[in-house]
């Protein structure tokens, strides 16, 4: 961290026992003031020597762990139980930056540190790492801070991460399967392509006539495989270096997320996963005492697709003019009639946060089953693709056999 030294110190905590390690401070005495803010009594403190060698931390641009959602939400959680239990900001933000086990994490909170400890408010530190904290949680904590409920706003950022990783979990686990014989699948057929097929190919070259079709194709595929691999190779590499530079792009999301939506099998599903993230986000953010308007712009950014934020957009521009939030939204087609008549009722009981929060929860069960009927539907389907593909191979090689076979008993 710019401006921080690091300090070894030896101290006692609240139990008397003695205690050692280090923390980063811009000053002697400032690591002193968070010691005793962390309930350590100092003993010694002396400047840290740097590292040299082994014993010098390795950072490599590029290659150091991210800060997940996962990560947010446990030290949400955490912040949220230490703040309620009546400890200052500043030494809830001295153990999390201690403690965290992520190193990034751990890093950026010393900063968010520093910052609260000159003056800046807790939201404006860590809007200053939107690569990080989203803006959802950015917002959250403001209206918290704002409103002197900092640790239930903390609370529900910690709850709706949580949903949002299970989510997530429940897709991947979903898909892992599928992919993996997929994967298995490609590599099989390239390794009969690259090894298998020219063995067959040299005993074919003896037999002095020509190839069934099925087989003859095999044996061009399996020549192209030469310039085929490696310029399989160089396009992937472009495309993988465009797509991270381009893949947040309005352009390319206005083009691909539509696409997206309309997707036989796997268009219904993403809505369901859009549909899910909108809900729990507003009613969240609803909760938290954030502006319907400026609510509704950071769950449309949030969303995770071109198409919802559009909507959300539109919407928004009705409600600044005076009108209410289903209205709008049922002429926006991505939202299912059951939403939109959910909102009304909501908005017309006064009770639009609860009744988000149930749509929320309907749609994340609505998820998990039909992701469970697709990888029940996909299993087969993939497994009796690896098995066409696989043997279809295994018998156009052995056809000029056969053929040989029957022209002898003939």
């Amino acid at each position: 961290m710019a401006g921080t030294v690091a300090y070894a110190y030896t101290g006692r905590d609240t139990a008397g026992k003695k205690v050692k390690g280090k923390i980063d401070a811009p000053s002697e005495g400032s690591a002193a003031s968070r010691l005793q803010g962390m309930g350590i009594s100092p003993i010694d403190i002396t400047a840290a020597p740097i590292g040299t060698g082994l014993n010098r931390e390795i950072n490599i641009a590029g290659l150091g762990g991210g800060v997940g959602l996962k990560d947010l939400s446990i030290m949400s959680r955490q912040m949220a139980t230490m703040i309620g239990s009546g400890l200052s900001l500043l030494r809830t933000l001295n153990i999390l930056a201690e403690q965290t086990e992520n190193k990034k994490l751990a890093g950026i909170l010393g900063q968010v540190r520093d910052d609260v400890e000159t003056g800046v408010s807790i939201s404006d530190a860590f809007g200053k790492h939107p690569n990080e904290f989203p803006p959802l949680m950015i917002n959250m904590v403001k209206a918290g801070e704002t409103g002197g409920f900092l640790d239930g706003a903390l609370e529900s950022i910690a709850e709706n991460f949580e949903k949002e990783v299970k989510l997530r979990s429940t897709i991947k686990s979903a898909m892992t399967y599928p992919v993996i014989v997929l994967l298995m699948s490609l590599g099989a057929v390239l390794i009969m392509l690259i090894f298998i097929v020219p063995i067959f190919k040299e005993m074919f070259a003896g037999m002095g006539s020509d190839l069934p079709l099925p087989t003859q194709l095999l044996v061009t595929m399996s020549e192209a495989m030469v310039w085929f691999v490696p310029l399989l190779l160089v396009v992937g590499i472009i495309f993988a270096v465009w797509w991270s530079k381009n893949k947040n792009t309005e352009e390319v999301r206005k083009t691909l997320d539509p696409f997206l939506l309309k997707l036989p099998v796997f268009g219904p599903l993403l809505k369901k996963i859009a549909v899910a993230r909108f809900a729990r986000n507003l009613s969240n953010m609803l909760g938290a005492g954030v502006p319907i308007l400026h609510a509704l712009k950071i769950v449309g950014e949030t969303s995770g697709n071109w198409v919802i934020e559009d909507a959300l957009a539109q919407v928004a521009e009705s409600v600044r003019q005076g009108q209410s939030i289903s209205g709008p939204l049922l002429a926006q087609p991505v939202f299912p009639p059951m939403v939109t008549q959910m909102i009304a009722v909501g908005e017309d009981a006064g009770s639009l946060e609860t009744m988000l929060d149930k749509i929320g929860d309907f749609y994340d069960h609505e998820v998990e089953a039909a992701t469970e009927q697709l990888t029940a539907a996909i299993e087969p389907l993939m497994i009796a693709f690896l098995g066409v593909v696989i043997g279809g191979m295994v018998i156009a090689l052995y056809m000029p056999i056969f053929g040989i076979a029957g022209a002898v008993n003939g």
